[in-house]
């Protein structure tokens, strides 16, 4: 029965409503049919009653001083009378016996001998008040009392031939099969025809549905059903949605250029204060070689500074080079992606005085199974969020530790924590509100993808947010 249901659920609702509306018509017409049968059955019987009743009272009135003398030949001449006059093409056997069961005479002496026993043949016998039609016997037998002024001096045993009662009852039978079985058909492939229109807009909406592509585009209103019908509001309501939809991702996009132009003002600011420092050394340097030419150690000591000048201009753009290159998007991660990554955020913490705790304590083996460009943008968004949280003379903290199983990423600030939504947009996929960055939400977006997981916890007037990525991607 479970295997009929899951079956049955598997097919399209075009079929499945069709099939349970034959099933419903298959029942209701076995029920009329049983009730179409039991009538005409309660009608057959009644006629054969009311003739059964007729032949005994007829010839209780004929028989009876015959019973009374043991007169087999009369007995025997008013049957054959009986018989002759029609009666006998439904009654193909009548027997009367005396009170003591012995048979006087029958229509047929061959079946019941003079003075035989009647009891073999009244076994099985029905009372004419409850003769029923059972089964697809032709032949049924009645017993009744022989009655003659008031005392019974005998009884009656009579066969009837109800072969074409059973016969009439069969082709009753087949006809109903035959038109209920027609009418099933019929109304079963009306239902699927019927039901196939009215499901056509539903097809052609999730035929619309499943051409998209990650977006959501409204239907044209030549294939929106017309009325104010529930398949027309549902249009309008995927319309309705395809377009919230819309909006709220071209907002999020929106937010997510402006972060990104933030991020970059913030970053570039930062590296035009890491450059701008050396430069001013540098340009010195220049000069005091121009001034001193011709002292030789003076010569040395700036061509060195401008060296060293030069060689942390070169490391800064490389680490920006780094950070942003396309080509690193599947490589694994190295000890020297998180020197990149100081040496990047050195200047903001510089730029804002603030403390800046670094502690990597990860093997290279540890490491690889993690992917560089992933783990470095959520580290720089975090940390980013951190310097601009702890404020001036702040403090903020990375620490990183990794095993064969998980990287663990913890960065900590002392500003005055995460307000709610901040905590709304790192910890849940509610929409980002407007007004509100989107770098947490990307950590949030990268992390889930990466399979970990972001917990946030305030200590000792100390935000940390500990992120915890699993090797390989394996949800943790």
């Amino acid at each position: 029965m479970g295997a009929l249901t899951l079956r049955l659920q598997s097919l399209p609702l075009s079929l499945r409503l069709p099939l349970i509306a034959a099933g419903l018509m298959v029942l209701v017409g076995m029920v009329a049919s049983q009730q179409v049968l039991s009538a005409l059955s309660a009608v057959q019987e009644e006629r054969l009653r009311e003739l059964a009743q007729l032949h005994v009272d007829g010839l209780a009135v004929a028989l009876g001083p015959a019973v009374l003398r043991r007169d087999v030949w009369e007995v025997y001449d008013t049957l054959d009378r009986a018989t002759a006059a029609g009666s006998g093409q439904r009654m193909v056997l009548t027997v009367v016996a005396d009170d003591a069961g012995r048979v006087i005479a029958a229509s047929d002496p061959l079946r019941a001998p003079v003075d035989s026993d009647v009891g073999p043949l009244a076994k099985g016998a029905q009372p004419i008040d409850a003769i029923r039609l059972l089964g697809a016997e032709g032949h049924i037998r009645i017993a009744a009392d022989l009655d003659y002024q008031g005392r019974r001096v005998g009884r009656i045993i009579s066969e009837l031939n109800v072969a074409d009662l059973v016969a009439e009852r069969r082709a009753a039978g087949l006809y109903l099969l035959a038109g209920n079985t027609a009418a099933t058909l019929a109304l079963a492939f009306g239902g699927y025809l019927a039901m196939r229109r009215m499901l056509k807009p539903v097809a052609r909406l999730a035929g619309h549905m499943g051409r998209m592509e990650g977006t959501l585009e409204p239907i044209p209103s030549t294939d929106v059903p017309r009325g104010d019908t529930e398949l027309a509001r549902l249009f309008q309501t995927y319309n309705t949605m395809s377009g919230a939809v819309q909006a709220k991702t071209e907002a999020e996009r929106r937010l997510a250029e402006r972060e990104r132009f933030v991020s970059l003002g913030r970053l570039s600011s930062s590296l035009a204060h890491e450059i701008n420092n050396p430069l001013g050394g540098l340009l010195n340097a220049t000069d005091t070689i121009r001034t001193y030419a011709d002292r030789p150690a003076v010569v040395r000591d700036a061509a060195d500074l401008l060296d060293r000048g030069l060689r942390h201009l070169r490391d800064v753009a490389r680490a920006t080079l780094d950070h942003n290159r396309m080509d690193r998007s599947g490589q694994p991660l190295r000890p020297e992606d998180f020197d990149d990554l100081a040496l990047l955020f050195e200047p903001e913490v510089a730029r804002l005085g603030q403390h800046l705790d670094w502690a990597v304590q990860a093997a290279v083996a540890d490491l690889q199974p993690h992917p560089a460009v992933l783990v470095r943008q959520i580290l720089l968004n975090l940390l980013l969020n951190a310097a601009a949280a702890a404020g001036g003379a702040g403090g903020v903290g990375l620490y990183v530790a990794a095993d064969s199983k998980a990287l663990h990423l913890r960065i900590s600030d002392t500003g005055p924590g995460l307000s709610d939504a901040a905590r709304q947009r790192l910890l849940t996929d509610d929409p980002v509100q407007p007004g509100g960055g989107v770098g947490l939400r990307l950590v949030r977006d990268l992390v889930r993808q990466a399979g970990g997981r972001i917990d946030v916890a305030r200590r000792d007037r100390t935000t940390e947010i500990t992120v915890v990525l699993p090797a390989g991607g394996s949800p943790c």
